[in-house]
């Protein structure tokens, strides 16, 4: 162990993964937060993974990350989501149990002898020389630190609004974590205000189950981690849906003055691509019904999310509002939906390592970096960890590009993108999507995970027999492809699939996820190759590195928009620069010239 001490101020997803991370990297964690008991609490929906959000849960486990081992320990329900499109949208998703999955977390950080927890709230850090060197508690202690990364959620300056009743929190029942914003203000950050909400949870008693329509799982699905034991069978609980009318949402529309969004109460945005109840049935006026999907929280649970239901509506408008749906007739609020404002840190300010562009040690993850949902705070976190550990040891950031992995999207798109809203990842986001899959994730990342000692011992060996079983199988088909009657030209036509070929000689002992990965190599190889060349044609660009106090003003055939632009965001290399709004490429042109005198 090395006895640099890295601090992390938040015990969500994001902290969590970059608490194991730095233990995994030889490096000892403090993790600071208000409540210890909270730690990997799933504070909003009972799932993890989804569309895009299952290939960034993927390509957290290649890199030795904890959240899809223990989301597939906890798993009521799994399926693949998109399956009626191309496998490179695909999307594994898991119903999982809130409680299971908290307690799982918590015991496996709190044995783990790298990491310290420590009840308490950081508001402010001291600096020498450029650098962070402490942390200030509430209290008024201060602990040294070799690095902090601040992954603070929703808790910042958190206010839940429920109608006209407004509060102080960081979640329902939670306070809210004040000061933090000021001391980042006061160090010269730029912070902003931003909302996201949460649907009520019915008593499950109350509801007519007769009249939902049921929503059942696979029953032998691949599990998020290859580190789960095979086979893996779920035990594939049914999750129920129902359907909004014409009459929920004139009720609605009719009270919509009392939502707290509608009203003005609320300052920041909120995320355009998970609305609330309210901004569905306004923005979206000629749809006859919106579905609403019933999901359990946790084994033989009472409490029901209504996942599709967010709403900032006053308790009694959601209930009158739900018993228009002839299943909730008789409907009754364990908790009513809310909004939450809090604020966060405007992440164009951040390198992408995820480290301040201004403060040296100084790393940020999760959705006070503008994100939306438990996934992309994971990825941050342990992009933050590792690269805290980098920080420390004087070598050379982790980075992930957007052709490696859609983490290199994500972190891309908000240290480029001007981020006024929750983010939230999506395929369409991906441009390199083909590459990108999700049965891909080991392949793409694990050797740079092993190159980087970023896994156990155990872990490494798991991914390397994969890597060795994709490669041997590969090797085995490829040498007779071109006989008419191969088993290659077979999968080509679309006569076998890895089903079929799990059942023939020499391939039954390999697992199917690995001959599923062949089988849809096989099948997009020609796409594959032509991606893999033009990413090859636009690789210059993404090397070219600008340093990060460049100056824009010399170059005097910029226009004032691109300027102004680059000045602020400090791109870190010339791709970056092509892909910020209002550079365009004779812009990047002029900057590449610059470059190169």
């Amino acid at each position: 162990m090395k006895d640099e001490n890295i601090i992390i101020a938040g015990g969500g997803h994001a902290g969590i993964e970059a608490a194991l991370a730095i233990s995994r990297m030889g490096f000892k964690a403090t993790i600071i937060t208000l409540d210890p008991k909270a730690l990997g609490r799933m504070s909003c929906n009972p799932a993890i993974g989804g569309l895009a959000k299952g290939h960034l849960v993927k390509e957290i486990d290649a890199l030795g990350g904890a959240m899809g081992f223990f989301a597939d320990k906890a798993c009521l329900q799994f399926k693949t989501l998109n399956k009626s499109k191309g496998r490179a949208v695909w999307s594994p998703r898991a119903q999982v149990d809130k409680l299971q999955y908290a307690n799982y977390i918590n015991n496996f950080v709190k044995t783990n002898k790298n990491i310290n927890i420590i009840k308490g709230e950081v508001v402010d850090f001291d600096t020498i020389r450029g650098a962070v060197s402490h942390v200030i508690l509430k209290s008024k202690k201060k602990i040294k630190c070799s690095a902090l990364i601040i992954t603070a959620g929703t808790f910042l300056n958190g206010l839940i609004h429920i109608g006209d009743t407004t509060f102080r929190a960081g979640r329902m029942g939670e306070i809210p974590s004040t000061g933090l914003t000021e001391a980042l203000s006061k160090h010269g950050f730029t912070t902003g205000r931003l909302k996201t909400g949460t649907p009520p949870r019915l008593l499950s008693n109350s509801i007519d189950w007769s009249k939902t329509e049921i929503s059942k799982g696979e029953k032998n699905p691949f599990p998020f981690s290859t580190n789960t034991k095979r086979p893996f069978f779920p035990r594939n609980d049914n999750c129920n849906i129902v359907n909004t009318s014409t009459r929920t949402h004139k009720h609605i529309l009719k009270k919509m003055h009392l939502s707290a969004m509608f009203s003005g109460k609320i300052e920041g945005v909120g995320p355009r691509y998970c609305p609330s109840i309210e901004d569905k049935v306004f923005r979206f006026s000629n749809k006859p019904f919106h579905q609403l999907f019933l999901e359990p929280e946790w084994v033989n649970s009472k409490q029901i999310y209504l996942n599709g239901f967010s709403t900032s509506l006053p308790k009694e408008t959601q209930t009158s509002a739900l018993k228009t749906i002839p299943a909730f007739k008789n409907v009754e609020l364990i908790r009513p939906g809310y909004a939450i404002e809090y604020d966060y840190l405007v992440p164009s300010q951040l390198k992408r390592s995820l480290e301040s562009k201004t403060v040296l040690g100084l790393f940020s993850a999760g959705q006070i970096n503008g994100t939306s949902g438990y996934e992309e705070a994971a990825a941050q976190g342990l992009i933050a960890g590792i690269n805290a550990c980098k920080y420390i040891e004087n070598k050379k950031s982790f980075v992930l590009t957007r052709d490696q992995a859609y983490i290199g999207v994500l972190i891309d798109d908000l240290t480029t993108k001007e981020i006024n809203e929750p983010y939230r990842m999506f395929t369409a986001s991906a441009e390199h999507r083909l590459l990108l899959r999700s049965d891909t994730a080991v392949l793409r990342l694990s050797p740079t995970a092993i190159k980087h000692n970023l896994l156990t011992k155990v872990q490494a060996s798991t991914y390397e027999e994969f890597i060795n079983n994709y490669n041997n199988v590969m090797s085995i088909l490829t040498k007779n492809q071109r006989k008419q009657n191969s088993i290659y030209k077979s999968i080509l036509r679309g006569d076998i699939s890895f089903l079929d070929l799990s059942n023939e000689k020499g391939f039954n002992s390999i697992p199917a996820e690995v001959l599923f990965s062949v089988e849809t190599f096989i099948k997009y190889k020609g796409y594959i190759i032509r991606e893999e060349e033009r990413i090859k044609k636009t690789k210059s660009l993404e090397e070219k590195i600008i340093n990060v106090n460049f100056s824009y003003n010399k170059i005097y055939n910029l226009s004032n928009e691109a300027r102004e632009k680059l000045t602020r965001l400090k791109p870190e290399t010339l791709g970056q620069a092509s892909r910020i709004a209002g550079v365009n490429p004779s812009d990047v042109a002029s900057i590449a010239i610059a470059l190169s005198k």
